[in-house]
């Protein structure tokens, strides 16, 4: 559409007044009644722009700078019965054709900003700045007469104009902004990331949009949006020196939040019966059929038990509010600690593939902004702080996948551990105080310390978490690389027949139907989660199942007596894992109640994951090793060290030298020179024995 005459935009302004008669009088009288403090836009759906001039609609994607003005001089011009100014209400148009909404990176800007520059776009926030004030209209005194020059500013974030010459007196200035007489707007910089289960490879393709007014501080990190609005080009620059190509960003017109829960995923009525077929065992055994379509490589009964663990865990328990304010989370979360070639990256992708929304996240190098969120200074926006949000916070709601845990920096085990707990991030950094949500099941892989288990140590010296972070894994599984033969036999064939199969179909060779094992696919697996996760949470349907559950749990904390040197037993934290567990397996199953398959299922998990971790050097079960990463025999030997270097050091001002400490403690306790070394190690990270000279001595405190 050409530029618009007086006449014709006259014409435009009487259109969409006719318009606003017709479909929106009731929403601008509200406007009027709450204007300018409490509601400052009319929000327009398109798709009622279009029923009633289908033309018009289609022009508002062409040239939405202008009949945006138009549209809003109609709404200044409306007749209504209040005395109220709207001059300054916006029109905001949403809710465009699925052809005008994108996710970031799936168009082309070229041709989007030439043709229909007005679109929507769908994203994650990644980031977003700090509400600031942005300068509209600059008003300019000149410092040798004393008139103010008003000079309109473009909106664009590194344009601002100033006056060439003074209207008073014809002269060049000097000139300073009278801030009293300048006017000023709310602004806001949001980084738009393509959403996790959209992402095809890295870390995603990303677009700014730039907030104005009522639109600003509407969002947070993480939260699914939909902006609306007009494509603009920025020019890239380094220094001085100006490049020939340009960077998109959106100018927002419209902010909606997206529902944060799985109903995005399209799951049609062909999609309801297969799901229900597959509760209703028409494919076999539920949970049988589930073992056999994720990573079906990879057989045997712990296998089996990881696989069953992570369909609970992507479908999860019910989160619920008590009466107090203080919420109760359904998701819980599993870890793999392994040898090389065990699976673990294998189970990681496939679970990754399957929920309906998933981050993966590599631990090697992470940061807290990586992981959970921060304030971050960097190019966006210009240099601002802006909120950043992390893996936690992107999947909330969903599934965040960590590989190499075991590699993950103390001090971002510290902000993961609160994020896995409480289900929220909290930022305090450079004037940005906010709480992001984070409902969201890590399901974490990792290796030994030293790459392979060491069968003559304990497994919990071996894992290089904190004791914080490892405490809130419901479920934790060990996976050792052991020769058999049987089984690398199996495994060995498996590798090979795969790949010269698909050599075969690519040479247009006959394999048969299908050479994948799975009974159901990824996209029906993942529909299914997306659809039991939206049903009713499941109750206990009788106080005798509520009984059952609190007695294995009861059970389950006497294992190791009552005795004075007991180890420490298992925490409340437990009965909790097996609930949520409990609560996933009856939704798993469609059902409203909790049943005593589903308690049975969910004891047999957590029995097994604690009697495979949860093993001393001894053999024994050892409930510290599950609350507390410290095996009873280790805690003995951390005593005794104590009380060794203690004696020692009875009446000496200084420290007590290592070897001398070495020598004595296996002469009397039998402890080691290896063992000795590692609980002082041990003692000096908690404070509680230090070096008074640098690798010669150690005194306890």
């Amino acid at each position: 559409m050409a530029a618009a005459t007086d006449g014709a935009a006259a014409e435009l302004v009487d259109v969409f007044q006719e318009f606003f008669r017709s479909y929106y009088d009731e929403e601008i009288r509200t406007l009027a009644q709450h204007y300018p403090n409490e509601q400052r836009s009319l929000e327009v759906d398109w798709t009622d722009l279009f029923q009633f001039d289908p033309a018009l609609a289609d022009d508002y994607l062409q040239q939405p700078k202008q009949l945006q003005r138009y549209a809003e001089e109609a709404l200044r011009l409306y007749d209504i019965p209040i005395d109220v100014e709207l001059g300054n209400a916006h029109v905001r148009v949403y809710n465009l054709n699925e052809t005008d909404s994108f996710y970031p990176g799936h168009f082309s800007p070229t041709k989007r900003h030439n043709d229909a520059p007005y679109l929507t776009i769908e994203g994650q926030v990644e980031k977003a700045t700090d509400v600031d004030p942005k300068i509209t209209e600059a008003a300019f005194e000149c410092q040798l007469c004393g008139t103010l020059n008003y000079v309109p500013q473009s909106g664009t974030e590194d344009d601002f104009q100033e006056p060439h010459e003074c209207k008073g007196c014809e002269r060049q200035g000097p000139f300073q902004i009278n801030f009293d007489q300048s006017e000023f707007v709310d602004a806001q910089m949001l980084r738009l990331a393509e959403p996790p289960e959209v992402v095809a490879a890295g870390d995603g393709r990303k677009i700014d949009a730039a907030l104005e007014d009522d639109l600003c501080d509407v969002v947070d990190g993480g939260e699914r949006v939909n902006v609306t609005g007009r494509l603009r080009l920025k020019q890239d620059s380094s220094g001085n020196k100006k490049s020939a190509r340009f960077k998109p960003y959106l100018e927002g017109h419209h902010v909606e939040v997206s529902d944060t829960d799985f109903e995005d995923l399209e799951i049609t009525e062909a999609d309801k019966q297969e799901i229900e077929a597959i509760a209703a065992g028409e494919y076999g055994p539920l949970f049988d059929v589930v073992i056999d379509s994720i990573a079906p490589d990879l057989t045997g009964e712990k296998y089996d038990l990881i696989k069953e663990g992570i369909f609970l865990m992507l479908i999860s328990g019910a989160t619920v509010e008590l009466e107090n304010g203080r919420e109760v989370r359904g998701v819980f979360h599993m870890l793999l600690i392994g040898d090389a070639s065990t699976g673990k990256s294998t189970l990681l992708r496939e679970a990754n593939m399957i929920a309906p929304r998933s981050v993966f996240a590599n631990g090697k190098g992470a940061t807290e902004a990586g992981m959970t969120a921060t304030a971050k200074q960097d190019d966006f926006a210009g240099g601002e702080w802006a909120l950043d949000a992390g893996a936690l916070v992107q999947a909330n709601g969903g599934l965040a996948c960590v590989d190499e845990i075991d590699k993950v920096r103390e001090d971002v085990q510290d902000s993961m551990h609160g994020a896995m707990a409480d289900m929220r991030v909290d930022v305090n950094k450079a004037g940005i105080n906010t709480t992001l949500p984070a409902e969201t099941s890590v399901f974490a892989g990792g290796n030994p310390k030293h790459s392979r288990w060491d069968e003559y140590v304990a497994d919990s010296e071996q894992i290089d978490l904190s004791e914080t972070l490892l405490s809130r894994f419901a479920l934790i599984f060990k996976l050792q690389d052991k020769p058999d033969e049987k089984t690398d036999r199996e495994k060995a064939d498996h590798v090979l027949e795969t790949k010269e199969t698909a050599k075969a179909k690519r040479a247009g060779e006959d394999v048969g139907d299908d050479d994948d094992d799975r009974v159901i696919d990824h996209d029906l697996l993942r529909k299914y989660v997306a659809y039991v996760r939206q049903l009713p949470d499941p109750r206990f349907r009788t106080e005798e199942m509520r009984n059952k559950l609190r007695e294995a749990y009861v059970r389950m904390r006497g294992v190791n007596g009552y005795d004075d040197d007991a180890p420490v037993p298992i925490t409340l934290r437990k009965l909790q894992d097996m609930h949520r567990i409990a609560e996933a397996s009856a939704r798993a199953r469609h059902s409203e109640w909790i049943e005593e398959e589903d308690i049975k299922r969910a004891k047999r998990l957590v029995g097994e994951s604690l009697q495979d971790y949860g093993m001393n050097e001894d053999g024994e079960f050892d409930a510290d090793i599950v609350e507390a990463n410290t095996s009873k025999p280790q805690r003995e030997r951390i005593k005794a060290v104590k009380a060794v270097i203690r004696e020692m050091q009875t009446g000496k001002a200084g420290g007590v030298p290592y070897e001398d400490v070495f020598e004595k403690l296996e002469e009397e306790e039998g402890i080691s020179k290896e063992q000795a070394k590692h609980e002082i190690e041990k003692l000096k990270q908690k404070g509680d024995a230090y070096e008074p000279k640098t690798n010669k001595e150690v005194r306890v405190t």
